[in-house]
């Protein structure tokens, strides 16, 4: 069963990011959506990857892809790709340095906060490891972009 904590987390982490969107712009939003989808789909394949290899531990008992990992998903992941190629699409220097920071900031105070909240913890990761699994994405994202821009042109 999941917890109360659990549940609103996974709400909060779901709405907000998609709220945000909100703020972009439809332009925005059009252009980069694909690109960002295509990271979803991505990122819920390595989701399953890293939940049969024990790379991090939900503290809730049921293990279940749909109440742990997908929320992580389909939350931020594809509207902050959004957020970051809208700053930076074109600009692949900035585009590395933001990715970098928020991936950063994900990677080792938030993991520990996640902990302390006794959400989510790492497992067999550590710390930079955990970076690596959530920073080389930005590579994929920036060049489905710029196939996508490519053949728009």
């Amino acid at each position: 069963m999941i917890s109360k904590r659990h549940w609103v987390f996974n709400v909060v982490i779901v709405l907000i990011p998609w709220l945000s969107l909100l703020f972009l712009g439809k332009r925005n939003v059009k252009r980069f959506s694909l690109a960002g989808l295509v990271i979803v789909v991505f990122e819920i394949i390595n989701h399953k990857i890293g939940q049969k290899r024990d790379w991090w531990i939900f503290y809730d008992k049921r293990k279940s892809f749909l109440t742990n990992e997908l929320p992580f998903s389909i939350g931020p992941y594809m509207p902050l790709s959004m957020w970051l190629l809208t700053f930076s699409y074109g600009n692949f220097k900035k585009f590395w340095l933001l990715n970098v920071i928020v991936d950063g900031l994900f990677a080792f105070p938030i993991i520990d906060f996640l902990k302390k909240l006794k959400i989510i913890g790492l497992h067999r990761l550590n710390h930079f490891q955990f970076f690596l699994y959530i920073h080389y994405k930005a590579y994929l994202l920036y060049g489905v972009q710029h196939w996508i821009e490519s053949k728009r042109n």
